[in-house]
């Protein structure tokens, strides 16, 4: 895909992120739900709540971005950052992909047009005082948390028997 963006400081982070956008989908094909939300007597979080919170933020960061208020569909378990759940059984891995193949071009086009004012200008995390950084800075991160969660997700696919993801 063709990557044009207003900021040439976008590039490389579009690029991250149609990357990310194919090994997502990759990671959590044909993880069973029961193994989805298997933390194998471990307090690590299981596939399901890694997927669910890789979605959410998503979500998060193009509403901080343009200013919109999408969710994904299981926005409840998510909603400001919270952390997994004990004895709450996550939805199913095509529901969390789906929100995902809905918000990823949005965000997508968002990332794409914005311009080297609005990366520079500063982000606030509601809530937390003290916490600003650059919009630029915010997306950085993110591209780094969304690699973490899918890595995740795919040494949670050989812990449990699963073939690794193909890269072609």
């Amino acid at each position: 895909m063709e990557i044009k963006t207003k900021s040439s400081r976008m590039h490389s982070l579009i690029k991250l992120f149609d990357m990310h956008t194919e090994f997502f989908s990759k990671s959590i094909e044909g993880i069973s739900e029961k193994d989805a939300n298997n933390r194998l007597n471990t307090k690590a979080n299981h596939v399901a709540w890694l997927t669910g919170s890789l979605v959410q933020e998503r979500f998060e960061l193009a509403n901080s971005l343009n200013g919109g208020n999408l969710k994904q569909s299981a926005y409840e378990l998510f909603e400001n950052h919270k952390s997994i759940q004990d004895n709450v059984t996550y939805p199913p891995l095509p529901k969390f992909k789906k929100d995902w193949e809905k918000i990823s071009p949005v965000l997508r086009g968002v990332l794409s047009d914005l311009n080297d004012e609005k990366l520079d200008s500063i982000f606030e995390m509601p809530g937390v005082p003290d916490m600003k950084m650059s919009y630029y800075d915010l997306i950085t991160f993110m591209a780094y948390r969304e690699a973490s969660c899918i890595g995740q997700i795919i040494l949670w696919r050989r812990l449990m028997g699963y073939d690794p993801i193909k890269y072609d």
